[in-house]
């Protein structure tokens, strides 16, 4: 467990580096150019995760994310009993990689947001960005396993654009983000709801899942 928890640990850090980094020297290069910051934003992302997956997945399942792990203990995958361990390893972990990014740039250990994301349409966003990810897993993970770290960074390229919210989808990365006042931060204020709106996207596409590819299927 000791060393589960310390790849879940890492990993969320190394992905909270790239995303929080990315942005900010995707804004600093962008020359006002939003578009451009958050294309870079987007490919560093997605090619940390596969990375990720790839490296920390033969150890801890590389869940990086507490809907992932809850998700995984209510379909049998884990013990109930590992998922404080791991819930703790990944905000603790996403503390670290915000704090790493901004020692990186030189900017201030922590600080609060100032970045608004609030609204019904954010929320909604929200919920979309995480049942379409829990989906993708959800489906990949019983059917084409090897497909996953492809997979799942396919899904967060595409929802950083087509959602509004740019998909956190993942409570703990919206928590430490909010302790970012940089390109990927989002107002402290905010990530309350965020976080509601995860949690219901992926309870409802893991009781989706749990019906469309049930543990057991009937020979018929």
């Amino acid at each position: 467990m000791a060393r589960r928890a310390a790849a879940e640990a890492v990993a969320t850090a190394l992905l909270l580096a790239a995303v929080v980094g990315s942005g900010i020297m995707g804004e600093r290069l962008a020359g006002g150019n939003v578009a451009v910051a958050l294309l870079a934003n987007t490919l560093a992302t997605a090619g940390a995760l596969v990375a990720l997956i790839f490296t920390f997945g033969p150890v801890s399942g590389a869940h990086m994310n507490p809907v992932v792990t809850l998700a995984d203990a209510l379909l049998g995958g884990m013990r109930w009993s590992a998922v404080p361990a791991y819930v703790a390893a990944q905000i603790a972990g996403a503390f670290a990689g915000v704090a790493s990014a901004h020692v990186m740039f030189g900017e201030p250990l922590f600080a609060a947001s100032q970045h608004v994301r609030s609204g019904g349409a954010q929320m909604f966003s929200e919920f979309i960005a995480t049942f379409g990810l829990m989906s993708v897993i959800g489906g990949c993970a019983r059917t084409r396993s090897a497909a996953v770290p492809f997979a799942v960074a396919a899904y967060i390229t595409g929802a950083y654009w087509f959602t509004a919210s740019t998909s956190f989808a993942n409570p703990a990365v919206t928590l430490a983000r909010s302790f970012t006042n940089t390109f990927s931060g989002i107002r402290p204020a905010d990530a309350p709801g965020f976080i509601v709106a995860q949690l219901a996207g992926a309870a409802a596409a893991t009781l989706l899942f749990r019906w469309l590819l049930p543990a057991t299927e009937s020979s018929e």
